[in-house]
C-alpha cells in the first residue's frame, strides 16, 4: 500500500543528524510522493505539504522536543488533519443500514460490523436485504452462523418486505441491514434504498466503499447522501490497494466521517476508524490504545493473565494459552505494527505465526516438564534435544519456539515500560 511509504519518512526524520531547510524540503517531497501514489487529492497534497514546510521552517522548537521530534510532530498533526474525522458510535441499541455499489463488500462487512458489537457485549443481528444477488442470502447466513450472529432472511420476498418482516421480530441490540448493490448508481437501486430507509428508520446509514476506487468515492458518496442522507463511511479492502488515500481524501472532501475500515479478508480484520491511531500507525508510531483494548478483550475470552502478558513476565505455560488466542489477536506482525518501536527490527520468520507453526509450538510444549514451562531459562541443549525427540520435531523447532517466546516477552516489557525510540512519539498515542 502506497501510504506505507510514510513510515520511511518517519524513519528518515528520526535517523537524521541535521534538520535544516534542505532536509525539510526532502521530507516534504517524500510526503508528496507517498500521498500522490496513494491517490490522495492533489489539492489536499499541496495543502498538507505546504503547511508542513512552513511550520517546520518557521516554528520555534519547544523545550521538551528536539528538532527531529518537533518535525515529526508537525508531520503527524498535518496528516491527522488530512485524513478527516471519525464518528463516535455508542455501544447501545441501534439500527444500521449498509448501502453501496456491487462488489464493495457490504455482505461481509455486515457480519464484521455485527461481530464488532458482539465482541463488546451487545447482541447483534443481520438482515438479508439484498434480494438481487443470488448468492447474497446464503453468503450472509453462512457468515452469520459461523460467528454466532443472529440472521433474518426470507426467500421469495422483495427487499422492502424482507426488512419490514425482519424488524418486526428482531429483538437484538444492534440490527444491521445488508442491501443490494449494482454496477452503477441506477435509479432502481436508489429508489429501493430510499424505501428501505423509510421503513427501517435506521440510526446510522453507512456507505460501504472499496478502497481501490480511490477518489471516485466522492461521486458515490454524494449520490447516496443526496438520496438517503449518509452519516458515515466504511472503507473496505484497505490493506491491499494503492488508492486507499483517495478514499480517505474523498470522504474528507464531501464532509462525511469515516466510521470503520476493513483491513483484511478475515471477519476480525475490521476496526473503528480512529484518526489519531490511524496516522500513528501510518508513521510507524504504533497504536497502544487499540492494542491494549484488543489484548484485554481476547484475554477475557481465553482467561489469559493480561497483566502478565503486558508486563512480559509470563511463562511458556501462559504463552500456551496465548498461542491458542493468537488467531483473535491476529498475526504478530500486525500486532507489532501497533507498538511504538520504530527502531526494533524483527525478522519476518518470527513475526509470521501461521496455523501450522502454532500447532507445532503447542505439541512442543506438551513435551516439556512443568518446571520447564514455568522457567524456560533452564532449557539447555540437552533439554532441547529431549523435547524435540518427545514431540517429534527438531531442535531447531524447539529453539524457534524459545525465540518466539523471548521476542514477545521483550517487546511487551519494552512497551509497558515506555521505552520508546523518542520521547516525543507519545503525542501520537
Amino acid at each position: 500500500m502506497a501510504l506505507e511509504a510514510l513510515k520511511e519518512v518517519a524513519r528518515k526524520i528520526i535517523g537524521s543528524t541535521t534538520v535544516d531547510k534542505k532536509f525539510v524540503e526532502e521530507i516534504v517531497k517524500d510526503i508528496q510522493r507517498a500521498l500522490i501514489k496513494a491517490d490522495v487529492n492533489i489539492k489536499q497534497v499541496k495543502e498538507i505539504s505546504e503547511t508542513i514546510r512552513k511550520r517546520a521552517l518557521s516554528e520555534e522548537v519547544p523545550d521538551y522536543f528536539d528538532t527531529r521530534e518537533h518535525v515529526l510532530k508537525i508531520v503527524y498533526e498535518e496528516l491527522l488533519k488530512g485524513v478527516g474525522e471519525g464518528i463516535d458510535i455508542p455501544l447501545k441499541k441501534a439500527r444500521i443500514m449498509l448501502v453501496g455499489l456491487q462488489g464493495s463488500g457490504k455482505t461481509t462487512t455486515a457480519v464484521k460490523l455485527a461481530k464488532y458489537f458482539k465482541d463488546r457485549g451487545l447482541k447483534a443481528a443481520v438482515i438479508a436485504g439484498d434480494t438481487w444477488r443470488p448468492a447474497a442470502f446464503e453468503q450472509l447466513k453462512q457468515l452469520a452462523d459461523a460467528h454466532s450472529v443472529a440472521f433474518y432472511g426470507y426467500k421469495g420476498l422483495k427487499a422492502v418486505e424482507v426488512v419490514k418482516k425482519a424488524l418486526e421480530v428482531a429483538k437484538e441490540d444492534v440490527v444491521i441491514i445488508d442491501t443490494a448493490g449494482r454496477h452503477a448508481l441506477e435509479k432502481e437501486l436508489i429508489d429501493e434504498m430510499i424505501e428501505i430507509a423509510r421503513i427501517a428508520n435506521p440510526d446510522y446509514k453507512f456507505l460501504v466503499i472499496d478502497a481501490a476506487i480511490g477518489q471516485l468515492a466522492s461521486k458515490q458518496a454524494k449520490a447516496f447522501h443526496d438520496a438517503i442522507g449518509i452519516n458515515g463511511i466504511i472503507i473496505t479492502k484497505f490493506d491491499g490497494t494503492a488508492k486507499g488515500g483517495g478514499a480517505l481524501s474523498a470522504a474528507r472532501e464531501i464532509g462525511i466521517p469515516i466510521a470503520f475500515i476493513g483491513t483484511g479478508e478475515k471477519i476480525e480484520d475490521f476496526e473503528k476508524f480512529d484518526p489519531a491511531s490511524f496516522v500513528s500507525r501510518l508513521l510507524g508510531m504504533g497504536d497502544l490504545k487499540s492494542l491494549l483494548e484488543k489484548v484485554e478483550r481476547v484475554a477475557k475470552e481465553e482467561e489469559i493473565d493480561a497483566e502478565a502478558f503486558l508486563k512480559g513476565t509470563f511463562t511458556l505455560k501462559d504463552i500456551y494459552k496465548q498461542i491458542e488466542a493468537m488467531n483473535k489477536l491476529g498475526p504478530l506482525k500486525k500486532v507489532l505494527e501497533m507498538i511504538p518501536m520504530l527502531g526494533l527490527k524483527i525478522g519476518d520468520e518470527v513475526m509470521e505465526m501461521t496455523q501450522e507453526k502454532m500447532k507445532k509450538f503447542k505439541v512442543i510444549m506438551d513435551s516439556m516438564t512443568e518446571e520447564e514451562l514455568l522457567n524456560p531459562k533452564i532449557i539447555d541443549s540437552s533439554r532441547i534435544r529431549r523435547i524435540a525427540i518427545g514431540s517429534g520435531t527438531t531442535p531447531q523447532d524447539v529453539r524457534e519456539l524459545l525465540k518466539y517466546y523471548e521476542t514477545v516477552r521483550n517487546v511487551m516489557k519494552r512497551m509497558k515500560k515506555g521505552k520508546l525510540p523518542l520521547k516525543g512519539l507519545k503525542f501520537g498515542l
